[in-house]
């Protein structure tokens, strides 16, 4: 399966990965669909190494493009899943439900952050946004921890000293970066990131 070599490829196999797969569905196959990727979804969760799935859908009067962002602890974890028995019968199950075969772009750390797909014909995972519209979103992410979240849990970091207290900051910052709020400001600002 030419994935699992593309992951091979990482210098360091350990960090945490993420899959981006796009799967084009067939017109008047869409409820078929949404039943087939609620059980994948649960099946997947089974995994080890699992750390969450999001679903994104197609708008509106766009090509009928679902992209699914899989997590996983591991590349190793990943390749379990994706060369597993149990992802191979889900797959031949989907095939009359979708347009093309199945597009999958893995992704390492924090890359992302910033390449989840627009809805368009041209998958843009591998166009990575201008640099200083990274910065620029990074700093929204940071400022909306810094405005929101850490007030709240300033309270039960003040007793801790000072080192300890500003690294569960940070852990907490980072965490919620990773995976609530970069996902969904790449997603707000997708048009303008990639344009």
């Amino acid at each position: 399966m030419p994935i699992l070599r593309d992951i091979d490829k990482h210098e360091n196999r350990q960090y945490h990965v993420t899959a981006v797969i796009t799967h084009r569905v067939r017109s008047g196959r869409e409820q078929g669909y949404e039943t087939w990727i609620t059980g994948i979804s649960a099946a997947a969760r089974e995994f080890p190494g699992h750390l969450g799935v999001s679903i994104l859908r197609p708008q509106p009067g766009s090509p009928m493009d679902y992209i699914i962002v899989l997590q996983f602890e591991t590349c190793d974890y990943l390749n379990g899943w994706l060369g597993s028995e149990t992802r191979k019968v889900w797959i031949d199950r989907v095939q009359p439900l979708i347009r093309e075969q199945e597009h999958i772009q893995v992704l390492t750390g924090l890359e992302s952050w910033f390449a989840l797909p627009a809805q368009t014909s041209q998958p843009l995972v591998n166009r990575a946004p201008k640099r200083y519209k990274q910065t620029f979103l990074v700093w929204v992410g940071v400022m909306l921890v810094s405005a929101f979240v850490s007030p709240l849990i300033a309270p039960w970091l003040a007793p801790l000293p000072p080192f300890l207290k500003m690294m569960l900051n940070v852990a907490v910052t980072v965490t919620l970066l990773s995976y609530v709020i970069m996902p969904r400001l790449t997603q707000w600002f997708k048009g303008w990131l990639f344009s």
